[in-house]
């Protein structure tokens, strides 16, 4: 029956088209609950552009000596504005000969994050490794990696992760949360970094609306801040507004995405 669905459903699009079974609704709901914000003692600022590439963080970037910052593209924002606060910036991608705008305090590798090396490709373990042991403090990542980063954060190693005291992840797909497949890869890679972070904002990119399934709605786009663990949050709870008054649409063309209540209570 699933193969003649598929069939006709083809028939009638006129592309493929690919049927499997649905991830356990249960799951996903505790999956969803799990990353749902907590309260910081620091209030989130706003680090990078007003659009695309800025990010919300706590404030709490003093004793923090390096940004790594894997996926540049053409939008720098955030690292410039890493720079101006004197933190070294180290940043990879291998679909650019560089930043596009120098500064003193960036590093620039032309290979891509991923989970095996080669002349184009490097692994997070190994790209932190390089990075001078005279930089003592705490770091920051900042990653939009095009969806690599979920295979990415699985190979990490959790010590390299807990190097950063804050981290900031777009992540691709996530409508695939959905899938009975995809998602016990998408909860491992999240109950991993849940073992050192805690979310503390997200963020809908808006150039793409939400997937609904059964009673959730998911943002295939989702921008994550994540906080160690060992910081100060809040005891306060159910103290989110969204949109964050700081928080700004990705694509000012398109209509805002509201965060989905299923994230928030």
């Amino acid at each position: 029956m699933k193969a003649k669905l598929k069939q006709f459903i083809e028939q009638i699009l006129g592309w493929n088209f690919w049927i499997e079974r649905s991830a356990d609704p249960a799951r996903i709901n505790a999956l969803i609950r799990s990353l749902r914000p907590k309260s910081t003692v620091a209030p989130l600022v706003r680090i990078g552009p007003n659009g695309d590439g800025g990010y919300l963080l706590p404030d709490d970037l003093d004793g923090i000596s390096v940004c790594v910052s894997p996926g540049i593209s053409v939008e720098i924002g955030f690292d410039l504005a890493m720079a101006e606060r004197g933190i070294r910036v180290f940043m990879a991608d291998a679909s650019v000969d560089g930043p596009p705008q120098s500064n003193s305090r960036f590093q620039f590798v032309k290979k891509f994050l991923d989970v095996f090396e080669d002349d184009k490709h490097i692994r997070l373990d190994s790209l932190c490794a390089s990075i001078q042991r005279e930089l003592c403090g705490d770091r920051i990542l900042q990653m939009d990696i095009e969806g690599a980063e979920w295979r990415v954060l699985l190979d990490a190693n959790s010590e390299t992760l807990r190097m950063f005291r804050i981290m900031v992840i777009e992540f691709h797909d996530l409508k695939q949360v959905f899938s009975r497949y995809s998602f016990d890869f998408i909860e491992a890679t999240f109950r991993k970094i849940l073992q050192t972070h805690s979310v503390v904002h997200l963020h809908p990119n808006n150039i793409v609306n939400p997937t609904v399934f059964d009673r959730f709605s998911v943002p295939s786009l989702m921008e994550i801040t994540f906080y160690r663990n060992d910081r100060p949050f809040s005891m306060q709870t159910n103290d989110f507004t969204y949109p964050h008054p700081l928080d700004i649409d990705n694509v000012s063309s398109s209509s805002t995405v509201v965060l989905p209540g299923c994230w928030r209570s």
